[in-house]
């Protein structure tokens, strides 16, 4: 079995364009995120799928396969299948390129959920949360699974709701989803031929269009996590925290 992680870079990113190519750390914000794929012990190959040039060309700098893709794609998980659709591979794992701490336990772990469960055709990873005020904030998506870890629902809301204190309730009742995905080749290719959701269209959450048609998504809840980077200000941070020694890649 064939596992291939798949790093959709795209340059004109909404909040900081050009960031994956940022370099204040001597690498490229690609390149730490390519680098921390590299240590996961079940990943065969690595591919970057981008849409432009200067990404290409980033990456070739530091001997990544890359490929270019089309800059029309509504999502990375459209750019990923347009990237894989004529390569050799069983399951494909989507690493957002703004993740340059990710843990590569957690990639494996994800990988591990697809190699156990032949009936999963994707999966995802979930975590805990440290404070109520991040339950309720809208950008951080939640999840909520059944007693075997299938994903019941996604949303931009508090789930579950508690009634008894109207809103937020125990902060252990609650899972955060992290933005990293395992497919089967054959069912990423069918799910990104569907057409967009009524739930996705409304929550703008694309994994919802697999649960709306039918489908069941994996999860796993892991205790390590890292937050991507969307702004100049997260990218300083973590700038700081390289030159300081603290992150791994």
């Amino acid at each position: 079995m064939k596992i291939v992680a798949v790093i959709p870079a795209r340059y004109e990113s909404t909040r900081l364009p050009g960031k994956v190519i940022l370099k204040k750390t001597g690498k490229f914000l690609v390149e730490h995120t390519f680098e921390a794929v590299k240590c996961a012990g079940k990943i065969d190959d690595i591919i970057i799928a981008a849409d432009d040039e200067k990404i290409l060309e980033a990456c070739r700098s530091f001997g990544a396969k890359a490929v270019l893709t089309s800059k029309d794609h509504q999502s990375g998980t459209d750019r990923i299948a347009e990237a894989v659709k004529d390569f050799d591979a069983d399951i494909i794992v989507n690493v957002q390129a703004d993740e340059p701490e990710i843990d590569p336990a957690n990639i494996d772990l994800l990988a591990e959920l697809m190699i156990d469960n032949d009936a999963a055709s994707m999966a995802t990873l979930i975590a805990g949360f440290e404070n109520a005020d991040d339950v309720a904030n809208s950008d951080i998506v939640k999840c909520i699974t059944d007693v075997d870890g299938y994903a019941i629902y996604f949303s931009r809301l508090a789930l579950p709701y508690s009634r008894d204190c109207k809103g937020v309730g125990e902060l252990g009742n609650y899972a955060r989803h992290l933005g990293i995905y395992a497919y089967r080749k054959d069912f990423l290719l069918k799910f990104t031929a569907m057409e967009q959701s009524l739930l996705e269209k409304s929550e703008k959450l694309e994994q919802l269009r697999a649960i709306e048609n039918g489908y069941k998504i994996l999860t796993a809840k892991v205790e390590r996590t890292c937050d991507g980077i969307d702004t100049l200000g997260q990218y300083e941070a973590f700038v700081d925290r390289y030159k300081m020694g603290n992150p791994k890649f």
